[in-house]
């Protein structure tokens, strides 16, 4: 897998997750769960929807074989 999430697009990605968990605890709606999106793109460094857009803000990976 090639990684397309950079280093600050993840750092906003997990703060935007954990306002979005907080946002559902506190009015007690299924928001909680939408911040389920966020968080793992953070955490696994790819986005699904970055290459249909062609956007990349992570570092190239060199794969060796």
């Amino acid at each position: 897998m090639k990684y397309n999430v950079g280093k600050t697009d993840r750092n906003i990605r997990i703060v935007l997750g954990i306002i979005i968990a907080a946002a559902g605890v506190y009015f007690t709606s299924w928001w909680g769960i939408v911040a389920i999106v966020p968080l793992v793109t953070a955490f696994i460094g790819f986005c699904p929807l970055y290459p249909v857009f062609g956007i990349n803000t992570g570092k190239t990976k060199i794969e060796v074989n």
